[in-house]
């Protein structure tokens, strides 16, 4: 057995699959027909963004209500008037971090811990929001513009760390002076107007632009160069031309569109925003997925509004951020349940009947029951805008929150659901949840309820794009198969879903699915389907895509170069080269991530796997050892270390690092199928059954394990034993000939 293939099965992140079904390549291509889909990447010139006060010569109203919001004060200049933190010689701890914070002169500065590990001073160039705090950047070499991660609470007036209980040391990627806080990439092209990032791969710098510091009229209006110059050619002739953005009579869903992208977690496509096509032509929006959100689609990590609002019913019957939101300032339009009463009636929803509170109490307020929320960064209270009824049953099924339980905190989801099914009876409709939860926790139904749910269109777009992309959690030839389809569907956020499963194939069988979409409306479901293309050459392509696959082509070097300084554009250039067959370009790539996260063991588990594909045995071994001696806790490093010793005979070196795999992970099955197949290999058959007995244990009918089992028992000349295993085996998998087969090896010894 090939012990360390397996392992590349579960962490290469291109993952390889090979099929023996053969696929049709099926070319339907039209040029004629191909619509004109490449909107502009052209850059907007600067002084085509005439600043706020130009806008206020005519929208005075307007500009007074945005005058002073966070979009307003998203970035400043230092100044005395716009710094709110304590800088009178204060000293704030935190994780045995000593900020200092002073003044020199008229500037500002902190002492603190550099990316080194030395104290420094530096000075304070520009201040970030107003509430409910206010950070700090620093200028460092090379144009990087760093985030402190100390802040200041603009509320209770102190200085607080944004991660308190999380411990960072000067060399990871999540410390201030790096990637994690870097201006540059994680915040100006959402803070400041007509942002280019021009980053610089080859010597990891930036040549940061912007028109605007901050989120100014035309961040959201577009540049109002040709709207005054028609507008003063015309006078009160004047009728709107198209030239702005985000206007009055923009459709409710073009204005969530226009509103998503710097409201929402995302991968980047271009280069710059410029306005033209849609938020999909730009970026690409994170899916509902494990570790960012609960399984029901509830948030957990900062996503900021976007894919929570797309899973709403109010998204979905007609309202946007302008009904409950004051386009300029930004503030509430109303107090209390009157938000709520604008649609819902009052006498239906906000009384004692339907929300079974004392009125007035905190529990009759509408947003704490269906938007419950989370604080970020320390101290930022953010509502869930997914707006949903409370599911304890949910909770008791899959661990998820339910309001209920949030606010009654001495009480469990047992009794949460008790109390709703007396209140409201069972769940009159099925909502989206209760087939994706499933498919993210791994359920054995969890394939079913995902296809059920990607093809109802009764469900949210979101919801469905995410249940095609989790099913990457059952990736075989049927899951594939049906999958297949949604290349076609009419959402293209679902036909990117399956693309990025398709991408994780590595099969000639179904890459050319995925030509047609290289004519796609959507910029980000053209580089998706690039990206799936990659194990063609040119020349393999056929004529008829050949000019659209060259300009394809650009647009995905320019999501690589857009992406660049984030490990995951660096593994995704690696990964394009990987699926190529190019191995040393792909170490190259994923040695370069490295470089700007040395801590992430992940890129370092899956660069061990490559080293040992390009048989460096001793890198490969460095690898896993250097990921032990960071993370010890870690299981999953100890079971791939373990089946790369295995690969290299070295088996009691392997069984210990598969001993320390199960003391990590105990319910991981695979660690006793493998941990019994190395005893076996020296020959200690009581070890191999002994372990394969406690796997069993944890999953009686695993497959695997029993047949495991019944070849020990067997060879142990435990003829009855092996025999009672095998006839269990054939009445689970009665179609599998294999164990009748044995079992007829076996009754053939006994007589």
């Amino acid at each position: 057995m090939n012990f360390f293939k397996e392992s590349s099965l579960i962490f290469i992140l291109i993952i390889f699959f090979f099929s023996c079904k053969q696929k049709k390549s099926e070319y339907i291509n039209d040029s004629e027909l191909v619509k004109n889909i490449f909107t502009s990447t052209k850059l907007i010139p600067d002084n085509h963004f005439l600043g706020d006060q130009k806008c206020k010569e005519c929208h005075a109203s307007e500009f007074k209500s945005w005058q002073g919001s966070h979009h307003d004060k998203a970035m400043q200049v230092v100044s005395d008037s716009t710094i709110l933190g304590n800088f009178n010689n204060v000293k704030f701890k935190s994780q045995e971090v000593t900020s200092h914070f002073f003044k020199k002169g008229e500037d500002f500065y902190v002492n603190t811990e550099g990316p080194e590990g030395t104290y420094e001073d530096y000075k304070i160039e520009y201040v970030f929001g107003i509430k409910p705090l206010q950070q700090y950047i620093v200028q460092f070499p090379n144009g990087h513009y760093q985030c402190l991660r100390t802040a200041w609470d603009t509320e209770k007036n102190k200085w607080f760390d944004l991660y308190p209980d999380f411990k960072v040391v000067h060399s990871e990627w999540l410390h201030w002076s790096r990637g994690g806080l870097n201006w540059n990439t994680m915040c100006s092209d959402c803070h400041s107007t007509n942002v280019r990032k021009n980053y610089d791969f080859e010597t990891h710098s930036y040549d940061t632009q912007y028109a605007l510091i901050n989120v100014s009229c035309e961040a959201c209006h577009g540049p109002g160069k040709d709207h005054v110059e028609q507008a003063n050619k015309l006078g009160d002739n004047y009728k709107p031309m198209g030239d702005l953005k985000m206007v009055s009579s923009s459709d409710s869903k073009q204005l969530v569109d226009e509103c998503a992208r710097c409201h929402m977690r995302r991968e980047q496509i271009t280069s710059h925003f410029n306005f033209e096509g849609t938020m999909l032509d730009h970026y690409f929006p994170q899916l509902i997925a494990e570790n960012l959100y609960h399984p029901d689609g509830q948030i957990l990590d900062e996503d900021y509004v976007y894919g929570s609002f797309l899973q709403s019913k109010m998204y979905h019957n007609g309202v946007s951020c302008v009904n409950c939101h004051n386009a300029h300032s930004l503030e509430l339009k109303f107090e209390g349940n009157q938000l709520c009463t604008q649609c819902h009636l009052p006498d239906s929803y906000n009384t004692p009947s339907h929300h079974f509170h004392n009125e007035k109490s905190d529990g009759a307020k509408c947003i704490n029951c269906h938007m419950t929320g989370k604080y970020y960064m320390g101290n930022d209270f953010r509502r869930d805008h997914s707006f949903r009824v409370p599911r304890p049953d949910l909770s008791l099924k899959y661990g998820t929150p339910n309001a209920c339980t949030q606010c009654h905190t001495d009480k469990d989801d047992t009794w949460a659901w008790e109390q709703f099914k007396k209140s409201y009876g069972q769940p009159d409709n099925k909502h989206f949840s209760e087939l994706l939860a499933p498919g993210i926790t791994r359920q054995p139904d969890g394939l079913e309820a995902l296809l059920e749910l990607a093809n109802d269109t009764i469900y949210p777009e979101i919801a469905r794009a995410s249940a095609v992309k989790t099913m990457s959690n059952y990736l075989d030839t049927t899951s594939i198969d049906k999958m297949i389809s949604f290349l076609n569907d009419d959402s293209p956020m679902v036909r990117a879903a399956s693309l990025d499963v398709l991408g994780a194939v590595n099969s000639q069988d179904y890459i050319n699915y995925a030509l047609p979409l290289l004519e796609d409306e959507k910029r980000s479901v053209r580089v998706k389907a690039f990206f799936v293309l990659a194990p063609l050459d040119q020349i393999q392509i056929p004529e008829s895509y050949k000019a659209t696959y060259k300009k394809v082509k650009k647009e995905f070097d320019t999501n690589i170069k857009a992406t660049a300084d984030f490990v995951g554009g660096r593994i995704k250039k690696a990964d394009y080269a990987l699926k190529k067959g190019d191995l040393k370009t792909a170490i190259k790539g994923y040695e370069s991530a490295l470089e700007i996260d040395n801590i992430n063991n992940m890129v370092r588990t899956n660069l061990a796997n490559l080293y040992y594909q390009d048989g460096d045995l001793i890198k490969a071994e460095d690898a896993f050892k250097a990921i032990i001696k960071q993370e010890p806790e870690f299981g999953q490093t100890y079971y791939s270390y373990g089946l790369l010793l295995a690969e290299l005979n070295k088996y009691d070196e392997a069984i210990m690092q598969m001993k320390q795999a199960i003391y990590y992970m105990p319910e991981n099955i695979r660690t006793y199928y493998n941990i019994s197949l190395l005893y076996d290999k020296v020959n200690d058959l009581k070890s191999a059954e002994l372990f394969s007995l406690k796997g069993l244990k944890k999953d009686p009918n695993n497959e695997e394990l029993l047949y495991m089992l019944a070849y020990l028992y067997s060879k142990d000349n435990k003829i009855v034993k092996a025999k009672n295993v095998v006839e269990n085996l054939v009445r689970l998998y009665p179609n599998n000939t294999n164990y009748a087969n044995f079992l007829n090896q076996l009754n053939r010894r006994i007589n």
